[in-house]
């Protein structure tokens, strides 16, 4: 039944696109029956191409460019591939925004509740009420998004968390602090999607595979700055107050470099101004390869059927996630892997690593500066992955990640179990513990962010990334705000192996079974994919894995470990 139903709403939006050459290309051009069609003409030599191409030169020479457009404002760079540098660098910053807030507010655990005089319910309702604040910006991305584009987006994400981070540290009492944190959140909240969709439609396609595990680095690089931030601050009398405003440099920045930036490409052609598009695809492509002719070519009428679609499927296509086998597939597997890369603890060591320092023995000062080692580790270990997992695939960062940083809770756990009178043993066993954990949870974090920006349909996109930032928001908040009270009802012991540890494990057989493989396949092929029934996938699995346990017996390491997949 839902075979034809898709097929009904094709026809239409075939009907729809060919209706419908771009508003303002004029002329006797052929029409364009959609993106496949584009595809194929491309296929065929271009000759379409270069007449469409042509005639947006022609209306691009002829506007005004001193009209009140707003271009004259925005940077232009002689050589694209500079402009596309340039692009990454602020989207670097964006990244930085996202992971120096969980590095600045374990330094500041260490002084802030004590100054403002809070309990520790309130204290741990201070650190994730960034993640409620989260929340909020999530479900706020795809209307800020709609209206007011990519570029403006990030902009209001950048104000929201300049005005939160001065909240923090002016406060003077707990209700301004948990203030301060919603809002510094609810900029978290829209920019954490919205920087990615931003350079995803920009760069070219070729920097795109990447730049997902780059972000996550950036994450990471945040989180060691921020760790410096607090060391440089330690000793400074309302050091805390120092410590969180801190973060309010990095948003000003960002915000100022958006000034000078251009609308994203892809939104401008969505929004029905493929001649605007047209001026900023010259400023991130050589439009004299026939790549990127190509590519403009092919994304117009691409956007167009997307419109199309959206205009056939109704305002509710989001209640495909729950009556389409394939969306509702692609959903439970993707929330489920965003909750395993929660609820293994990592968040809740990044907010109190400094808290946890102190438990073995450090004293305050010498803790916020060993919270560098964990930062820079965890940053250490997402670098594998951002050079090698195109070239061994998801399943295999997945299962082998989660029995390494398994073996780095074990041994945090076993330091526990050290009393403090053996001061350096602990200390010791419980450093190469949370080395090892940070090390090896750095590639299997990336993939938090790897799979939902894969395995959506394309025309659910958006709602798919606004309910899996929401519900990963909803597990920061979980294990942030309970952490407290999780250590002292579990022990440290408890919560790290019993809780983290455990829920791991669970995971682990969870991929090994349920995990389908969707590296190095077209979003066309990944479709294929979650149109499988789910026993297939999971007798697949088995199959894969006992073959490859069988090499483990053999110890054929060199096949598991090293062959491309």
């Amino acid at each position: 039944m839902s075979d034809k139903k898709d097929m009904e709403r094709q026809v239409h939006i075939e009907e729809d696109v060919e209706l419908s050459n771009p508003d303002h290309v004029k002329g006797e051009l052929p029409p364009v029956r959609g993106e496949v069609h584009a595809m194929e003409i491309v296929r065929s030599g271009g000759e379409e191409v270069d007449l469409h191409i042509n005639e947006l030169e022609i209306q691009l020479a002829a506007r005004n460019v001193d009209d009140d457009s707003g271009w004259s404002k925005f940077l232009s760079f002689h050589n694209p591939d500079n402009f596309t540098k340039f692009l990454a660098a602020f989207a670097c910053i964006g990244g930085l925004l996202c992971g120096i807030d969980q590095s600045l507010i374990s330094g500041a655990n260490l002084f802030m509740p004590s100054a403002l005089n809070l309990t520790a319910d309130q204290a741990s309702l201070v650190n994730a009420s960034v993640a409620l604040g989260g929340m909020a910006g999530s479900l706020s991305l795809s209307p800020i998004n709609e209206l007011l584009g990519r570029r403006k987006a990030i902009m209001v994400s950048c104000l929201l968390y300049t005005i939160g981070a001065a909240l923090e540290a002016g406060a003077m009492n707990f209700g301004m602090m948990v203030s301060g944190r919603l809002v510094l959140g609810m900029g978290i909240g829209i920019e954490v999607a919205t920087v990615p969709i931003y350079v995803a439609e920009t760069v070219p396609r070729k920097h795109r595979g990447n730049l997902v595990s780059l972000y996550q680095f950036n994450i990471t690089l945040g989180e060691v700055l921020g760790f410096a931030v607090a060391a440089m601050f330690i000793s400074v009398k309302g050091n805390w107050r120092y410590i969180l405003g801190s973060s309010l440099v990095f948003s000003t920045i960002l915000f100022v470099g958006m000034i000078f930036l251009p609308e994203s490409p892809r939104y401008l052609m969505h929004k029905g101004h493929p001649l605007d598009a047209f001026r900023v695809w010259k400023l991130v492509r050589d439009i004299r390869q026939r790549e990127a002719k190509d590519e403009f070519f092919v994304m117009m009428f691409s956007v167009r059927e997307e419109a199309a679609g959206n205009r056939n499927r109704g305002k509710f296509a989001w209640t495909d996630y729950l009556t389409v086998a394939r969306c509702r597939r692609a959903m439970i597997y993707s929330l489920v892997m965003g909750a395993l890369g929660q609820l293994t603890g990592i968040n809740a060591v990044m907010y109190y690593m400094a808290v946890l320092f102190s438990k073995v023995g450090f004293d305050a000062k010498d803790s916020v500066f060993m919270s560098l080692v964990g930062g820079g580790t965890l940053m250490l270990g997402v670098i594998p992955a951002i050079i090698f997992m195109e070239r061994r695939g998801r399943r295999f960062w997945a299962i082998t990640m989660v029995p390494c940083f398994f073996v780095g809770l074990l041994i945090i756990g076993l330091g526990y179990l050290i009393p403090l009178s053996h001061t350096g043993a602990a200390q010791g066993i419980y450093i190469t513990g949370l080395v090892i954990y940070m090390f090896f949870f750095g590639p299997y974090a990336t993939l938090s962010w790897i799979i939902p920006s894969e395995v959506y349909p394309t025309y659910l996109r958006s709602y798919g990334m606004t309910v899996y930032t929401t519900i990963a928001f909803v597990w920061i908040f979980v294990v942030t705000y309970n952490f407290s009270q999780m250590l002292e009802a579990m022990t440290k012991i408890g919560l790290t192996l019993g809780f983290y540890g455990g829920i791991a494990v669970i995971g682990w057989f969870y991929q090994i079974f349920f995990m389908p493989e969707t590296h190095n396949k077209t979003l066309e092929e990944i479709d294929l994919v979650f149109q499988k029934p789910t026993i297939e996938i999971v007798k697949e699995n088995a199959r894969n894995s006992w073959e490859t346990a069988k090499d483990l017996a053999h110890f054929r390491l060199r096949k598991v470990f090293l062959t491309r997949s």
